[in-house]
């Protein structure tokens, strides 16, 4: 599945994982050329069950998810379906998984186990809470690392329970670490010949973007809480009412930007309010400030208060829904919004490729598929399996 010009062309990603947090990470390294290879049970990967149902039963998201994967199905519980995954890892750069560790090594198909004939592989493991300490054989999803990773707390009103953020923002976090991770790891290799482990947990790919909430603690014993819309550090950043039933975030907390809303406002007294002469007397009066602006704002329709905002040079965003988003002009002009033909006909909707590079840049080839799409193609091309054996194994249930 690789094609001149991609900058992961010729890096082979097995990937032994299930829903998000593994599918994530190599839909990404997919997107940018490298050669992945997915393995799910005959039964299919669960995400194809989660959201709304495409024409073919799989879920949309999974049509994106498993976008640039060659799809192979095998049963992990028998010993031949190991030995396939086995063989496969061998003949891989990088593999990435998301099952329980010791799943994994009940079946062989640890790092330890598959490092010993295979010392240059590049072994991504993410877990709910990482490979040591007292928590590591704890099952974990990303609504778990959220709540323990400090943003659940810190997320929502001060006088309301804790709320999520409306992704499985946990999942996606250890995805991207788990990229970085692998090329990292990958960037090493090619230098030593050395492979390695790289170990991602979800509760710490959580933490870490918690910014100044644990040095806070650490140093001054201060406990963030959670502040509904204000950023606790700067002001005035929040999201503001409009006369449309419309909702503007606005981010004014330099004192060039500052400035600059009280022009678009026509309010220069507020320079000249010693509550609001810097940062920290505009945190300390925040609530005030917010109602100023919000009494301003909830008079303008979205579209005039943006221009208004733009004019002034205020950042300034409308706070879209996905109907918005995919009206953009912003958007559409960055090309988030491609079609990509289905093997069922027509086209899949989904989003484009980030980041944008401009020698090597990511591309889609195929949508996510049937289960097992591709299994005997990479078994016989990739394993060199004969077709006499694939159809032995299909008709035993080891692969579909």
């Amino acid at each position: 599945m690789t094609e001149q010009n991609t900058a992961l062309q010729g890096l082979r990603v097995l990937e032994i994982g299930s829903l998000v947090a593994a599918s994530s990470a190599t839909r990404i390294l997919g997107d940018f050329g490298a050669d992945v290879i997915k393995i799910e049970p005959p039964s299919g990967d669960n995400l194809r069950t989660w959201g709304s149902a495409s024409p073919t039963g799989s879920s949309w998201w999974w049509q994106m998810q498993s976008r640039n994967k060659q799809l192979v199905s095998v049963d992990l519980k028998t010993p031949e379906g190991q030995t396939i995954v086995g063989d496969l890892a061998m003949r891989s750069d990088v593999v990435v998984a998301n099952l329980r560790p010791a799943t994994l090594q009940n079946w062989g198909l640890d790092y330890g186990r598959l490092k010993e004939n295979h010392p240059s592989l590049v072994y991504v493991q993410i877990t709910g809470h990482g490979l040591t300490g007292p928590y590591r054989d704890r099952p974990g999803f990303g609504n778990i690392a959220e709540a323990m990773g400090g943003i659940r707390y810190v997320t929502g009103y001060a006088d309301h329970p804790p709320v999520r953020t409306g992704v499985s923002l946990g999942d996606e976090l250890a995805a991207l670490y788990a990229v970085i991770g692998a090329l990292t790891a990958v960037r090493h290799r090619d230098d030593t010949g050395e492979g390695q482990l790289v170990d991602v947990a979800l509760t710490e790919s959580v933490l870490s973007l918690t910014e100044a909430m644990m040095p806070e603690f650490l140093n001054q014993g201060i406990v963030q809480e959670r502040s509904g819309n204000q950023l606790l550090r700067a002001a005035p950043s929040g999201t503001y009412p409009t006369v449309d039933g419309s909702w503007v975030a606005i981010g004014a907390n330099t004192e060039g930007t500052f400035a600059a809303l009280a022009s678009a406002m026509n309010r220069d007294d507020l320079l000249r309010d010693p509550r609001f002469a810097d940062n920290p007397q505009r945190v300390k009066h925040a609530d005030a400030l917010d109602e100023i602006i919000t009494a301003w704002t909830a008079t303008l329709p979205a579209a005039l208060l943006m221009e208004q905002l733009t004019a002034a040079g205020v950042p300034a965003g409308l706070v879209m829904s996905a109907k918005e988003i995919a009206e953009d002009p912003q958007f559409a002009a960055r090309n988030m919004m491609v079609r990509v033909p289905s093997e069922q006909g027509g086209t899949v909707g989904m989003l484009g490729v980030v980041p944008r590079l401009s020698a090597t840049p990511g591309r889609i080839l195929c949508v996510g598929g049937a289960v097992g799409r591709d299994t005997s193609t990479i078994l016989q091309h990739v394993l060199g399996r004969s077709l006499s054996e694939i159809d032995r194994l299909k008709a035993e249930g080891v692969i579909r």
